[in-house]
């Protein structure tokens, strides 16, 4: 019910006011005072980078994302709250199969 001269105000695009990278996950604050995370494996060129480059990002916008200028990722205040992760290009996944199978094969050959 709503009274005489209440204003509520409500916006339907989640905003990111502050934002860290940790070694295992990516918490963002709300303008509302929540704080919502995801694990640092949903962007594997996050998981790759160096601290510098993690550290180095800016929020867009008025906190619609976040972008990492030396990674070229960016990550949408949408996707955080509902589980959008990053998807590897298809050919980064077969280079890294690739590079994955020829590290056994030179360990085993080692053994």
């Amino acid at each position: 019910m709503m009274r005489h001269g209440m204003n509520i105000v409500a916006s339907g695009e989640p905003r990111i006011n502050n934002l860290q990278v940790t070694n295992d996950g990516i918490p963002a604050q709300l303008p509302d005072g929540r704080t919502i995370s995801v694990p640092l494996a949903w962007s594997w060129r996050l998981s790759e980078a160096t601290v510098e480059q993690r550290n180095n990002f800016e929020i867009m916008g008025n906190g619609q994302g976040v972008h990492w200028p030396d990674l070229d990722e960016d990550i949408s205040a949408w996707g955080m709250l509902y589980g959008i992760p990053a998807r590897r290009p298809q050919r980064a996944v077969k280079a890294q199969r690739r590079k994955s199978s020829t590290a056994t094969k030179r360990v085993k050959a080692a053994s």
